[in-house]
């Protein structure tokens, strides 16, 4: 697993509204590593995820979520942003049966 001090103290993310830019990039190539991570060890789509690491940072950097809603265009493009919202422990469940889903799913979160 990798390094992730920054990452390891958001639970939600309201917890990122205090950050300043430099956390926030921090936060982004942490958040981006622990993708690429949890990926590789469940298979999935990884490049749309990738992709949006920057711009999931600075929604829920900027909006009030869950009250502000978010919706994604592609579904591989939530990994990110189910670490950012309560799921992070389960992100390695990706694709499993019981498991996190590999695309939006409104049961699993109220984000």
């Amino acid at each position: 697993m990798p390094d992730t001090p920054l990452l390891d103290q958001v639970r939600l993310p309201a917890d990122t509204r205090d950050f300043n830019i430099p956390q926030l990039k921090q936060l982004a190539d942490e958040l981006r590593a622990e993708t690429i991570d949890a990926v590789s060890v469940t298979g999935g789509h990884l490049g749309a995820g990738l992709g949006v690491v920057e711009l999931t940072v600075a929604l829920h950097h900027v909006f009030e979520t869950p009250k502000d809603i978010l919706i994604w265009d592609v579904g591989h493009q939530c990994y990110p942003h189910k670490i950012l919202t309560g799921r992070r422990d389960r992100i390695r469940t990706l694709r499993m049966p019981g498991g996190l889903s590999g695309f939006t799913r409104r049961s699993e979160s109220e984000y």
